[in-house]
């Protein structure tokens, strides 16, 4: 309506425009001497402007996926004082959203002919301390030089990702480079149980005589369908929702590697996880080596 008045108050002037229309002369007065001086808006409508600096520094810096619920908790983090409906109104005002996932596709191709380790975790996937129990998983992403292979470790006690691996063919050295790094990562490894599908990349000799050399457990899904390795399904569908979708297509391995690094970092590091309390996981690891530590001293 003050666009419409702007465009013809030339011609008609103020006073008759508004006389046609629901809106009294003062109203549009006032309404420009807020566009020239904004320390005349109201006090919500200037602590509004302050917050939606902040909520799209928060939603671009994280990749542009967070929807309200996380860029309320990373601004609470940040102890900016906003309510969550708040968020979620500015959010909507902005045209700002967070990614939604869609099914994933199985890469890893079954093996029930070939023996197979038991199923040692039967779908629970919980621990009560890091190096308990990692999970292990490929999948595939397009490019415009063909397919390549992205390969996951994680650890189920913060959802951290300890290991990972891009390459262009699913032979064994894909997830055997995954398994690597996670092993020169992290330290204390006997007693852990590794649990994959039954693809035959993870049944493989080369790859089943490593985790013995390291003292891990082997564990294979017992049904052989996607329930079998929930939570590696889940990383790979945030990674696909929140890199590979979005950012796409892809002109090559080398930028998918490059992406892959930059995500993995972010995830490990600064995105929050609803399901260990909307904290990172490298800050949620490093609260129980705390404990542990302030444990000691106790004793």
């Amino acid at each position: 309506m003050v666009t419409f008045i702007d465009q013809y108050r030339v011609k008609y002037g103020v006073e008759p425009i508004c006389a046609e229309l629901p809106i009294a002369p003062s109203t549009y007065y006032e309404h420009k001497a807020r566009e020239a001086d904004p320390g005349r808006l109201p006090a919500r409508h200037r602590r509004d402007a302050a917050l939606e600096i902040d909520i799209r520094r928060v939603w671009e810096e994280n990749f542009r996926v967070y929807g309200a619920r996380k860029v309320w908790k990373q601004l609470n983090r940040e102890r900016i004082r906003i309510a969550k409906c708040t968020t979620e109104r500015l959010m909507k005002k902005l045209g700002l959203q967070g990614v939604r996932r869609c099914k994933g596709y199985k890469t890893t191709i079954p093996d029930d002919a070939a023996a197979h380790p038991a199923d040692l975790v039967q779908r629970e996937f919980t621990a009560t301390r890091p190096n308990q129990l990692w999970v292990a998983d490929i999948t595939y992403v397009a490019t415009w030089r063909g397919v390549v292979y992205v390969a996951f470790v994680t650890d189920v006690y913060a959802r951290k990702i300890v290991g990972w691996r891009v390459w262009n063919s699913l032979k064994t050295d894909l997830i055997l480079d995954a398994l690597e790094q996670a092993l020169y990562a992290r330290t204390g490894t006997k007693g852990l149980v590794h649990h994959s599908d039954r693809g035959c990349q993870y049944l493989s000799i080369r790859y089943t005589e490593r985790l013995a050399e390291a003292g891990i457990e082997s564990s294979v899904g017992s049904v052989g369908d996607s329930y079998d390795n929930a939570l590696a399904e889940t990383m790979f569908g945030l990674f696909k929702a929140e890199v590979i979708w979005p950012r796409g297509p892809w002109k090559n391995m080398e930028e998918v590697e490059y992406a892959t690094l930059e995500w993995v970092d972010w995830f490990n590091n600064r995105r929050l996880l609803e399901s260990i309390g909307d904290v990172p996981p490298a800050e949620f690891e490093q609260a129980y080596y705390d404990q542990l530590e302030g444990q000691a001293i106790a004793a």
